[in-house]
């Protein structure tokens, strides 16, 4: 079984915290599944933008898990991933959208390759 997309976000949330960043949620979602996308603002006009893998990027052996692709290079003006966030809201209204300020660029995500 999958983790609720809002217990997910609230750990992804706190996660950040103990790592020394700041997180918040732009736009709450639905609870149970709603789609998560994760802006990352690295402070300089750049950010980056993580949205759901697509299924094909699923194990088998462990489908519940939750995996992320790049959906806006990092680095890329800040401006296209938010362009691209009201895209997915035309597509989508119950996504979640939570955005990470790390000059670094840390994202905690786990990423398809």
């Amino acid at each position: 079984m999958r983790l609720k997309s809002a217990i997910f976000v609230s750990a992804l949330i706190r996660r950040c915290q103990v790592e020394g960043c700041y997180a918040t949620l732009v736009r709450k979602g639905a609870e149970e599944a709603g789609a998560i996308f994760v802006k990352v603002a690295r402070l300089d006009g750049t950010a980056a933008l993580y949205g759901p893998a697509p299924q094909s990027a699923f194990d088998e052996s462990f489908p519940a898990d939750r995996k992320f692709s790049v959906l806006v290079a990092p680095g890329s003006p800040e401006a296209d991933a938010d362009a691209r966030i009201a895209r997915e809201l035309k597509f989508d209204p119950d996504i979640f959208v939570l955005e990470i300020e790390d000059r670094q660029g840390r994202h905690f995500l786990d990423l398809v390759e």
